[in-house]
């Protein structure tokens, strides 16, 4: 993604984090950004298409991180653990893609459907490595689609709790860690 791209990608979201997609018009976009309209529409061919760039590349980098991670481990509790660990940091640092995610779910418009579409398709790949969690044993029986969204769904709750001054990454893995994953554990 070259310079400018990126650029009005990190305006957008914000822009989009703090007032809304609705709220948030290309002008104000390129006044941000510092370029004409011309030079946006160079990149994107409209706001709903930023839109979309940005969430599939917010699933994107929580799919990428889970995948490089989950792939060098054998347990199924140690890649949950690390669905968490990642998921933690990702709310963490991109706290605005979450806020773009979480806000725009709901609703029947194009952006609302692409939204949920993006969500269940990270949320599918939880649910695999549960699901064969379970076949293999090391995760307790239950259903596969609930957990992977009470997984993803508590994490993103971490942006009511980060608003605090004391947040902290491990901190908050080792909350999670004593409640959820040890939760999952069948021996315990």
């Amino acid at each position: 993604m070259n310079k400018t791209k990126r650029k009005i990608f990190e305006t957008s979201m914000k822009l989009f984090a703090k007032k809304g997609y609705d709220a948030t018009s290309i002008e104000e976009i390129t006044a941000t950004v510092g370029v004409a309209k011309g030079t946006l529409y160079y990149h994107f061919s409209s706001k709903e298409e930023i839109f979309n760039f940005l969430v599939e590349e917010g699933i994107k980098l929580l799919q990428n991180s889970i995948e490089i991670k989950t792939s060098k481990l054998n347990n199924y509790i140690d890649k949950i653990k690390a669905i968490v660990l990642i998921q933690i940091k990702i709310v963490n640092k991109y706290e605005d893609i979450i806020t773009i995610l979480l806000s725009q779910f709901w609703g029947n418009e194009d952006r609302n459907k692409k939204c949920k579409e993006q969500v269940y398709k990270y949320i599918n790949r939880i649910e695999e490595i549960v699901k064969l969690g379970i076949e293999a044993g090391q995760i307790k029986n239950g259903n596969s689609k609930v957990i992977a969204s009470e997984i993803y769904g508590l994490i993103c709750s971490t942006l009511v709790y980060k608003q605090q001054e004391d947040f902290e990454v491990m901190k908050m893995y080792y909350e999670y860690e004593n409640t959820i994953i040890n939760g999952l554990n069948p021996k315990m």
